[in-house]
């Protein structure tokens, strides 16, 4: 007997030295070493880039279906079917965004005739920096001609040909019909079949996970909805008040830089100086080479966009978005850079999308409260 307790006694440390072994085995095999991090982040990234085009439509999508649902839940409450109000509502808003548009292009077409106009200005600006910057050269003796006529080589080599311009112009005006074709079906298809998404979004997680899910996408509701509508109500009142502002100082084509200077009101810190240069251009053939005029310009753009990034988004948007300026600016600089303009625009509610995430992921926290910090 005691031979046979002993034989299970070995058999039971066996037994569990095995299923410790697996156990560390399979805990070994679940945690990722960094190169294999390194290689995921990669093709997350290449990913993105390539498929830029159908990230951005979605990511639009969703910040429309966001901002459109509250005005669809009214209609509900009127006893209007969720998809007759998704496409009543979709069908009115498209119909103002091409009534705008219309106006837009119709302005934007006067400025083409007018163009040659600004040209000249243009050219003589650029015919006396270029004086300028000779007269600099001119004063270092140890340039030597050869180097001068090698330089000016290299200048007619890295002229960009028309052709190539026209291309990646079509290429651009592709991404952007194909962007425009497919987000009102994306945006109406969210709208319409809402609960059945969010159900089946439930149903991909299991259910010890579902009540933290539920609190992030709430979270996540509240934060994109508020962004959106907050943005494009201090956009909005941007371009009238440099509208207003156009017209008293009287430049030419006042809404066209109204609606130029709101829409980059979007783009965080740097909009303020990309709205400084459409004015200045119009106004070289009124002002000349006054200074103050220009100063004044961007000073009066400079104080409105301050003002709507330190009175009019706190009170719209509200403290929702918890981020910091330093991972604004490298969201800015990330973006940008992966998808151009519209990256820009993105930047902000992708990384408020990505601290919500990490705020409801216990291990991902500390990323969350740097970003945030």
């Amino acid at each position: 007997m005691v031979m046979y307790a002993d034989r299970g006694a070995g058999a039971e440390k066996s037994f569990r030295q095995r299923a410790g072994m697996s156990m560390d085995v399979q805990t070994v095999r679940a945690k990722s070493n960094p190169s294999q991090r390194i290689i995921a982040g990669g093709i997350v990234l290449a990913f993105l880039y390539w498929a830029s085009v159908v990230i951005m439509t979605l990511l639009v999508s969703i910040l429309m279906a966001y901002f459109l649902d509250p005005i669809v839940e009214l209609l509900e409450r009127f006893r209007v079917p969720r998809a007759v109000g998704s496409l009543v509502v979709l069908l009115v808003v498209t119909a103002l965004l091409f009534t705008l548009g219309w106006g837009v292009w119709d302005r934007v077409q006067a400025f083409a005739q007018d163009w040659p106009k600004y040209s000249q200005v243009l050219k003589g600006f650029s015919k006396a920096f270029d004086e300028f910057i000779e007269k600099i050269e001119s004063a270092f003796r140890g340039i030597q001609a050869e180097e001068q006529g090698a330089r000016l080589v290299v200048q007619q080599e890295k002229e960009s040909p028309v052709r190539a311009v026209l291309l990646r112009g079509l290429g651009s005006l592709y991404t952007l019909l194909l962007v425009v074709s497919f987000v009102p079906f994306l945006v109406f298809f969210m709208l319409a079949a809402k609960r059945d998404i969010w159900h089946a979004t439930m149903q991909l997680f299991p259910p010890t996970e579902r009540t933290r899910v539920k609190e992030a996408l709430e979270d996540l509701s509240v934060i994109l909805r508020s962004y959106v509508v907050g943005n494009l109500l201090v956009a909005g009142i941007l371009s009238v008040a440099g509208w207003i502002f156009f017209v008293i100082i009287g430049l030419d084509y006042p809404f066209l830089l109204g609606v130029t200077s709101g829409v980059l009101n979007l783009v965080p810190y740097l909009g303020t100086v990309l709205a400084w240069l459409p004015p200045l251009v119009m106004g070289m053939t009124k002002f000349g080479t006054n200074v103050a005029a220009y100063v004044g310009i961007a000073a009066m753009i400079s104080f409105m966009h301050l003002i709507a990034i330190n009175v009019l988004i706190p009170a719209l948007v509200g403290k929702q978005v918890h981020l910091n300026a330093l991972s604004v600016t490298i969201a800015l600089l990330f973006w940008g850079w992966m998808w151009g303009g519209m990256g820009l625009i993105l930047a902000i509610p992708i990384t408020a999308v990505m601290k919500v995430v990490c705020d409801h992921v216990e291990e991902w926290q500390p990323v969350g409260r740097w970003l945030s910090t």
